[in-house]
């Protein structure tokens, strides 16, 4: 007899179609048979060890998060109900350049302090892995949800060029481009940047094309953070869009946003501009949360010259007072790369999070209300607290607009990602919130998405990227990560002031046909693995 029947279901099964109402029964990690309208047709209807009674339940496949920063918090949080509560079973990590393999010693202890802000130290971890496959293989003794693994091309240029703003030698290129086939072959599933964050960013087009091209070989795809958000946008996307069609691959833009004043209401044009590199024949995707502001670290927004040579370096610099000047004057009146082109407002800098808590009374307040109590510049509280807590304050930059998000969030290459940092006191709530939130938010409350399209976008669509053939869709056959939500009460419990709220109207989540949510619970499984590239 098989494992389990959820009966009565309304199935909303990822393809974008009318739900149903069915039987669906899981046996072994899988959907073994799918009864539609069982009840009312009067047949045979299915029995099982287990039965689950979800009258006014939607059914719908697990939900991908394209976009997470849980590459030791899947290690260090075996609950990590931040994502399981959501209905999270998968997560893609590796994000934005920087992560933890493929590295020697020495690129570790300096990954390991670049994305502190990210991740934490890292001194609860035992980092018993160096390459990419090794990282998998320590996801395999079990986690929480679900991982998929993007190489970081930032990590990778990092371990073979160093942090230095200069061209890779063709022999350097050499090694990069092994070291990407490597990860793909290993199981990654494509390669990432952080074209604002160094040493990634010092890659040249010429250099992330060749990259791009080895990813293209395997069958993965390209996701870079590129070069800005704010003032030059446009051409920021542009250059992406022309760098994968030159090198064959496919294309996933992350955390597509449109941000800053210069850019308010100025969605239209990049959807405009995708939808003319679509119609050409580009492969294409994105990711976005359902919020306006973002969330990054506050060494983020320092020029790229002050950030060269690795941390230790930012902070010599910063100590410098000569050093420390010229760094203002690109943040305050230049625009700094790091600031995505546009002079620094530091009204709209949240401190959200910092190492040393001893500091912890800047969380929680901008950069200029802290230094108006303190009555200084607010460079000048921005540089002492990156001295004192070592580059590790984490941000959230309130430079979003709500038409951009909810324009870029109809396209039909949407995908739903969180960007979710959870380290800090006060992280952005959309790590513990985006997906209920679209469903709460943006389907039932606003309508900006039928539920059967936003299942879709954060469900098979994301499936079709990763190349996995048997997730992403309620089917016979699939894996059975699942997810129930009652579509009549679901909602992020997050916000701003509470931001580690659980979700509500989510009392079921499957990974691999084992309940991770039970009657709204936390169990004790650890039934995610790796999900590593499918061959081409």
């Amino acid at each position: 007899m098989e494992e389990l029947v959820i009966r009565d279901a309304d199935v909303v099964d990822g393809s974008g179609s009318d739900a149903y109402r069915a039987d669906v029964v899981v046996d072994g990690g899988r959907i073994v048979s799918i009864v539609k309208e069982a009840a009312a047709a009067g047949c045979q209807r299915p029995k099982a060890r287990r039965e689950l009674d979800a009258e006014g339940l939607v059914l719908s496949p697990g939900f991908v998060d394209m976009h997470a920063h849980s590459d030791l918090a899947l290690l260090r949080d075996p609950d990590h109900s931040a994502k399981a509560a959501q209905g999270v079973t998968l997560e893609v990590i590796g994000q934005d350049g920087l992560s933890y393999a493929p590295v020697d010693d020495r690129t570790l202890g300096e990954v390991r302090r670049a994305i502190a802000g990210w991740n934490g130290s890292g001194d609860d971890i035992d980092f018993d892995w160096r390459t990419v496959g090794e990282y998998l293989d320590r996801l395999d003794r079990g986690i929480a949800v679900n991982a998929a693994y993007l190489i970081p091309q930032g990590t990778v240029r990092a371990l073979v060029v160093g942090w230095e703003d200069r061209e890779a030698t063709p022999q350097e290129l050499d090694r990069m481009r092994r070291l990407v086939a490597e990860g793909m072959e290993q199981g990654a599933v494509g390669m990432s940047s952080g074209l604002t964050y160094t040493p990634g960013m010092y890659a040249k087009d010429a250099e992330l094309t060749e990259l791009c091209r080895v990813v293209a070989s395997y069958g993965g795809y390209y996701c870079p953070h590129h070069r800005s958000y704010g003032a030059g946008a446009l051409e920021a996307y542009q250059e992406m869009v022309t760098l994968t069609r030159q090198a064959g691959c496919a294309l996933h833009l992350a955390h597509a946003t449109m941000n800053f004043g210069v850019n308010k209401g100025r969605a239209p044009e990049l959807l405009a501009l995708l939808d003319e590199a679509l119609a050409a024949g580009a492969d294409i995707s994105l990711d976005t949360y359902p919020y306006t502001p973002g969330c990054t670290t506050l060494a983020a927004m320092l020029p790229s010259w002050a950030s060269e040579g690795g941390p230790e370096r930012v902070v010599e610099r910063l100590a410098d007072e000569g050093t420390a000047e010229r760094i203002r004057h690109d943040l305050e009146v230049t625009g700094s790369d790091g600031c995505h082109g546009v002079p620094i407002e530091w009204d709209t800098i949240e401190i959200s999070g910092v190492g040393d808590p001893a500091l912890a009374g800047f969380v929680g307040h901008t950069v200029q209300e802290s230094a108006d109590v303190r009555g200084e510049a607010p460079w000048v509280t921005a540089r002492g607290l990156l001295l004192a807590d070592r580059l590790a304050p984490t941000i959230l930059q309130h430079v979003g607009h709500e038409e951009n998000v909810r324009a870029i969030m109809r396209h039909r290459v949407h995908t739903g990602g969180s960007d979710g940092i959870l380290q800090g006191a006060k992280p952005h709530p959309r790590a513990y919130g985006t997906f209920p939130h679209y469903l709460g938010h943006y389907v039932r409350e606003l309508g900006v998405l039928s539920l059967q399209e936003c299942v879709a976008h954060l469900t098979s669509r994301p499936a079709a990227r990763l190349r996995l053939p048997d997730r992403g869709l309620v089917r016979e056959g699939y894996v059975a990560d699942l997810v129930l939500f009652d579509p009549a009460t679901v909602a992020a419990g997050s916000s701003f002031a509470a931001p580690r709220v659980l979700p509500t109207g989510i009392p079921y989540v499957l990974v691999g046909g084992r309940f991770v949510i039970e009657d709204g619970r936390r169990t004790d499984a650890l039934a995610g693995r790796a999900v590593r590239r499918t061959p081409a």
